[in-house]
């Protein structure tokens, strides 16, 4: 019995351990989230520019879509310290960012029925609502790169 104890201690003792270890790597986390959504951005736009076939991009936009629905967790509090382009605001203001992302995520969803249809005007104008619906929380959200 207090050999199981001990075991059952070591064990809370690592998940938290692993806990703060993964809260201290959040920010690192979501810029390369981030970079990887600016990517697909870019990526997709490439595609849009050349008219080219837009039913390939529906599993880009399944990843972006499962990226956003963990967005909120990957700000969690405290982790507005540290190299962080969040804003202040961003914490400040936790209901109305997640509604952006909501937003954001049902943006997506559009793109991704587009993508899926493999029209390409259609994608296009979606493209340029998600690239708008981006902005809704850059602006508000995101300090500028010097």
């Amino acid at each position: 019995m207090r050999v199981s104890l001990m075991a059952l201690a070591l064990g809370a003792a690592t998940v938290v351990g692993t806990a703060a270890y993964a809260q201290g790597d959040v920010i690192a986390e979501r810029r390369a989230g981030l970079k990887r959504m600016g990517e697909h951005m870019q990526a997709m736009k490439a595609v849009v520019d050349s008219r080219g076939n837009v039913q390939p991009l529906a599993a880009t936009v399944d990843d972006m879509i499962a990226w956003y629905q963990s967005m909120p967790g990957r700000f969690p509090p405290g982790s507005d310290k540290g190299d962080t382009r969040a804003l202040p605001a961003l914490f400040a203001e936790r209901a109305n960012f997640e509604t952006i992302n909501t937003n954001m995520v049902n943006q997506l969803q559009v793109l991704r029925a587009a993508a899926a249809s493999g029209d390409a005007a259609a994608f296009g104008t979606a493209y340029g609502q998600t690239g708008q619906t981006c902005g809704t929380c850059h602006r508000p959200y995101r300090m500028r790169a010097s």
